[in-house]
């Protein structure tokens, strides 16, 4: 698959591929990239099923890099910039054989061997099926971070097909399934992707209009620091014609006001794991919260209220975990959703429900109705512990301007007692200055 997509890349030639520090990569300068980088991989003894960290950002030498590795045949493990425990974790985790960077002077490789032999099962099966693979981390905002194995062969026939290429900004990192998804459908199109030094609100759509991008993928909890922020009214978004969300529940005032504040921009709900790979959508309308979920290679079903999904491209296993696949194949989302025809809401992971004296409360539900109150910009929330119900509900809240506690704890019980059953009304509030969102831009609940 991998000589297939490569030779697709071939064919557009001097289109431009990547646009990266205010220079310009043509196809063919990509192509010319990846085989340099696969030479001197192979120099430093990289082959087939050799375990292999990539640690870089979003560039065109990072992509170069990435298909060079895979041309090899090998077993890729991204990572951006972690702190020094959360990446050596990784490493362990993944039985990282050895380690890629790109000199910041020269772009060549930078490598080193950790001495580790690569011995789990997972590695083994892709070895006998002479497939490079990905190993993808969980962002891990409720637990430890889970590490995926893919076969590699898999997700990338699914590229393959004519489609138009857009100019899409790459927002998700590559060490994401979202941002893998951009790279290799922007790139397999013909598209160009837009590389951004910061993902702050400001930069972004300055971005957007400097280079007229086309696709903006990205997250709620964005979006939300996007409206707070204003960036979108600051800079010209007339090139803009889609916004896709995805990775969390979408608040409502967030999608309502986006669709409003851009009634240009087709507003799209995005679904996807990496467990399982991105899964074609449809939303409703532009600013519903209801998707249909489907395309070729997937089908899902929903027991007691969950999302189970199989999927051609599903990982082989988690690499320091159980995979909770059932016995068809079908994998637990741990998605809580709603369902209306072919359509869903989806509510929010389970792992992430509140239990206040055995009833259910899902987080976004009281986010969104906190999102509604005057002077609250952002909001997270989540369990406190309570010796009486087990857990009350805690909302973490930052302010537009100062405010009294008093007066907003008196506000929010005001409001929210007319919107929300009385035990889904947060106990407890905190004011915060810190940021509310992971650095993949999704709440952080743990």
């Amino acid at each position: 698959m991998i000589t297939a997509l490569l030779a697709r890349l071939a064919t557009h030639g001097d289109l431009e591929a990547i646009v990266h520090a205010e220079s310009s990569t043509t196809y063919a300068e990509l192509a010319d990239q990846v085989d340099t980088y696969a030479d001197q991989l192979r120099l430093h003894g990289i082959i087939a099923g050799r375990v292999v960290a990539l640690e870089a950002g979003h560039s065109s030498e990072a992509a170069a890099a990435l298909l060079a590795l895979v041309s090899l045949g090998a077993v890729c493990v991204p990572m951006t910039d972690l702190p020094a425990a959360k990446a050596e974790e990784f490493r362990e985790v993944g039985e990282v054989e050895s380690v890629v960077s790109l000199s910041p002077t020269d772009g060549k490789i930078v490598h080193r061997s950790t001495g580790v032999t690569a011995a789990h099962p997972l590695y083994a099966r892709l070895g006998s099926l002479g497939h490079p693979g990905l190993v993808l981390f969980s962002s891990g905002t409720t637990g430890r971070a889970k590490a995926s194995v893919l076969d590699l062969d898999k997700v990338l026939a699914r590229y393959l097909d004519v489609r138009r290429g857009y100019r899409t900004l790459s927002f998700l990192n590559l060490d994401h399934i979202g941002g893998i998804n951009t790279l290799l459908h922007t790139l397999s199109q013909g598209g160009t992707l837009v590389t951004i030094p910061q993902r702050t609100p400001d930069q972004v759509f300055a971005t957007i209009a400097e280079h007229r991008v086309e696709v903006l993928p990205t997250t709620p909890t964005f979006l939300t620091m996007t409206l707070i922020d204003g960036a979108h009214r600051r800079h010209d978004t007339s090139s803009l014609t889609l916004i896709t969300y995805g990775t969390e529940p979408m608040p409502p005032q967030t999608l309502g006001r986006m669709a409003t504040d851009l009634p240009d921009v087709r507003l799209k709900q995005t679904y996807g794991l990496s467990e399982l790979g991105i899964m074609a959508t449809s939303s409703r309308a532009n600013d519903s919260l209801w998707v249909r979920l489907g395309g070729a290679g997937f089908e899902h079903k929903v027991v007691d209220g969950v999302l189970w999904i199989r999927s051609e491209m599903a990982m082989l296993g988690y690499l320091n975990a159980e995979a909770p696949f059932d016995d068809d194949g079908f994998f637990n989302t741990q998605d809580a959703v709603e369902v209306d025809g072919e359509y869903l809401h989806i509510l929010g992971r389970t792992s992430e429900l509140i239990n206040v004296g055995g009833e259910k409360v899902y987080p976004n539900e009281v986010e969104s109705v906190l999102l509604e109150i005057d002077n609250i910009a952002d909001v997270t929330v989540s369990a406190l512990a309570n010796p009486v119900t087990g857990h009350v509900v805690q909302a973490a809240v930052s302010l537009v301007e100062p405010e009294d506690r008093r007066g907003l704890r008196a506000r929010v019980d005001a409001h929210c007692r007319t919107r929300l059953d009385a035990y889904k009304v947060p106990a407890k509030i905190v004011v915060v200055d810190s940021p509310h969102h992971s650095d993949r831009f999704k709440k952080r609940r743990a």
